[in-house]
């Protein structure tokens, strides 16, 4: 009973962290209509810092090997800093339902990424799929109808998909540092590196800078900060240092549907038909990605 608690332990924590991350194209939708781009994503960075602070002490003394520095500073450079840029670009030109589809394809690079640099398996099967989920997503972007709130859906969906090509780097990278350093030690990172990354950004002429206070808009910047940046990455790495890379970002198919359905609950957001088949390729193309082996739950598999 003991040993399928810690097996599934990790699944728990990551299906919640894919729930948290698909909750995000919603609350930045929300905090993009009052503040700049570049004010929130350095807000939600600061505010993840100063949680981080707290919870500090309890990650003990943490030894740094020689080369674990680079790895580090490429992680982060991935993710939280190009990312979050592509993300903010996507999300000022597309819809939440939409850039949430797109990360349908993350699985897949990953999995491409991991059999190089990881030397996990990967099969001719995920590579079909591979290219049938890019096909869709193709698809969808083309399909897009520019509205007021999302006014270029296929340069918004590039944003996107330039987004999880940095993700890809975040989740390998990570993998590889797991083996040594504590996913809170990782994430603290992220957000300290971050915030460091985002602070000269705001003195940037293109920033406009906040001249009054939105509460919804600023509410959203500290969701972000404390249930996405310190939140969902802290559960996303301790689940995923404890099983491989490819099995651990599979679970991120389930953003599209979370996306989706936050996006029509929340911010009233459809599809029309071209759109709705394009998005059933991408599934398609995930589906077939799905190469399971012979035990037909990868995930309980250790690393």
């Amino acid at each position: 009973m003991l040993s399928l608690q810690r097996a599934w332990a990790p699944v728990a924590a990551i299906v919640l962290a894919v729930l948290l991350w698909a909750s995000s194209f919603i609350a930045l939708k929300i905090a993009f209509r009052h503040y700049d781009p570049m004010v929130v994503i350095f807000g939600r960075m600061a505010v993840a810092t100063l949680c981080f602070g707290f919870l500090i002490r309890r990650m003990g003394r943490t030894r740094l090997r020689r080369g674990d520095l680079k790895f580090i500073l490429f992680m982060c450079l991935c993710e939280p800093c190009l990312y979050f840029i592509f993300e903010a670009k996507a999300l000022q030109n597309t819809t939440a339902s939409q850039a949430g589809l797109i990360t349908a394809i993350l699985p897949l690079l990953v999995a491409v990424a991991a059999g190089f640099f990881l030397k996990e398996k990967i099969s001719r099967q995920t590579i079909a799929g591979f290219l049938v989920a890019i096909a869709g997503a193709c698809w969808l972007s083309l399909e897009g109808d520019a509205t007021a709130d999302a006014p270029n859906p296929a340069l918004g969906n590039f944003f996107e998909f330039l987004a999880m090509v940095c993700a890809t780097g975040y989740m390998v990278t990570m993998k590889y540092l797991a083996a040594r350093l504590s996913p809170l030690f990782i994430t603290g990172m992220q957000a300290v590196v971050g915030g460091l990354f985002y602070l000269p950004l705001l003195f940037l002429p293109s920033t406009e800078l906040p001249t009054s206070f939105e509460p919804l808009s600023a509410f959203a910047v500290v969701y972000l900060g404390v249930f996405i940046t310190l939140g969902a990455y802290g559960l996303y790495n301790f689940g995923a240092s404890r099983i491989p890379a490819s099995q651990a970002s599979a679970f991120v198919n389930l953003i599209p549907v979370f996306s989706i359905f936050l996006g029509w609950l929340v911010l009233g957001e459809t599809f029309n038909p071209p759109q709705l088949a394009a998005s059933a390729l991408v599934f398609i193309g995930i589906l077939i990605s799905r190469d399971r082996g012979k035990t037909g739950r990868p995930w309980l598999r250790t690393a």
